[in-house]
């Protein structure tokens, strides 16, 4: 190696703290900028920037102020660094790679720390690179203890990091031992599951209950629609919980019980909208009783004990003109047997109601044409006074009067009954430049 004269080192102090958990115990970065400045004094060793960053080194060129550092290198602003261990340099193999690199290009003469010195010679790079390998080594570790700790916490039990609200997090030292029930706020956050799941709660109905609790976080905050939402469906409060892709078993003490939790939520299933298909006859002819605003419907599931989910329309309020009203719930069914026994008392619009009921007499015409053409039999017509007019016949080409009654409900049947008879086509189809094409091996 040729002789390096002092003046022509130029040093760049460069300290570095990550912000990161894993080096709590790491220098502070006001701490290293002393302890090196007071070296490089004793030293009398030139420094021509000073440079800073808080930022973790366990990826490769994440770092701006370090890749700063390495690019001064390169162009010549400064050759030697002075920083306070090998490991605020590099705890990656790929940022190490870059600096061994520059030095065995000759643009990087020294390396300086408080304890030892670095230059371009074989045996204190691979020095170098022994230190900073370890430091990568000990932060792989420390991570797959990390890991390790966390499962083992779960296979007994207690879920790590923060308890959902309605919940305490019981510390020893700096460690979760227990998680306990919120004796201010449970009550409420239980209260708040039976709401949903008994009386048909909604999320924003819950939020204005809750504020009117004046219900608030442990950081004095009210809960928001969407807090709410992540906690009616965390089966933390029935005693489980998902870390990863494992299920475990909690031994802190359920809030609810699975059968509420399960009510909860099929309660807050969204069912896809259908704009123009999801048919609610009754809001048009009704009014808010409570604020005279208008009626609008939803569709509610239900499960029963054998699993079964029944499905329900009900009738409310939209509270557009008043969000306060209290105008409770109607089942669709309830609203229908109170209309029919106000028939005697209605106005109808009669000029209208028999020209539809004249359109179904001439299909109930055209298909009693089709079934005794095709019938030789005698056909009985009984016509029962609540399940309107039944057919039952008896024919020899039933095939037949099936094609005549299929093409029937498509000329004339309603977007409803179609999409029934269809249901009885086991054909499939294609449709190639308008034509469509019958397929049969299915």
């Amino acid at each position: 190696m040729k002789t390096i004269n002092q003046e022509q080192i130029r040093y760049c102090l460069y300290a570095r703290k990550s912000s990161e958990s894993d080096e709590k115990q790491a220098m502070s970065i006001d701490g290293q900028l002393m302890e090196m400045k007071a070296l490089a004094k004793r030293e009398k060793i030139e420094i021509i920037e000073v440079i800073t960053e808080s930022h973790s080194a366990k990826e490769t060129g994440q770092r701006p102020q370090f890749n700063y550092l390495l690019e001064n290198i390169q162009k010549g602003k400064y050759n030697a660094i002075i920083t306070w261990a090998p490991d605020r340099i590099s705890r990656n193999a790929g940022d190490l790679g870059r600096v061994v690199d520059l030095m065995d290009q000759g643009k990087l003469l020294f390396i300086k720390t408080h304890s030892q010195t670095f230059s371009n010679n074989p045996n204190e790079k691979f020095l170098l690179m022994i230190l900073c390998s370890q430091a990568k080594l000990e932060n792989d570790n420390r991570g797959i203890n990390v890991k390790r700790g966390l499962r083992n916490k779960c296979s007994v039990g207690i879920r790590p990091g923060m308890a959902p609200i309605g919940y305490l997090n019981t510390m020893k030292g700096n460690r979760i031992a227990s998680v306990d029930l919120d004796p201010e706020r449970a009550p409420i956050i239980k209260e708040m599951f039976y709401k949903v799941a008994n009386q048909g709660y909604s999320g924003r109905m819950v939020k204005k209950w809750l504020d009117k609790q004046n219900f608030q976080t442990k950081k004095g905050y009210k809960l928001s629609l969407g807090r709410i939402y992540v906690a009616l469906s965390n089966p933390f409060y029935y005693g489980e919980f998902q870390y990863g892709k494992k299920w475990y078993k909690g031994i802190h003490e359920p809030l609810i019980s699975k059968y509420i939790f399960d009510k909860v939520q099929i309660q807050l299933e969204v069912v896809p909208r259908q704009w123009n298909k999801q048919v609610f006859p009754f809001k048009k002819i009704c009014k808010c009783g409570g604020c005279g605003g208008s009626v609008t419907a939803e569709v509610k599931y239900r499960r029963t004990k054998k699993g079964v989910i029944n499905t329900h329309i009900y009738y409310h309020c939209n509270r557009v003109r008043d969000y306060d009203c209290d105008e409770p719930y109607i089942t669709e069914e309830e609203l229908i047997k109170q209309l029919v026994t106000y028939l005697p008392e209605i106005n109808l619009d009669s000029n209208y109601l028999w020209s539809e009921l004249n359109d179904e007499i001439r299909r109930l015409d055209n298909l009693k044409e089709i079934i005794i053409k095709n019938n030789e039999a005698p056909i009985q017509l009984t016509l029962p006074r609540t399940k309107g007019e039944i057919l039952i016949c008896e024919q020899k080409s039933n095939e037949y009067i099936l094609q005549e009654y299929l093409v029937h409900i498509l000329q004339f049947g309603t977007p409803d009954e179609r999409i029934k008879i269809l249901n009885g086509i086991k054909s499939q189809f294609k449709l190639t430049e308008r034509k469509l094409i019958v397929n049969n091996n299915i």
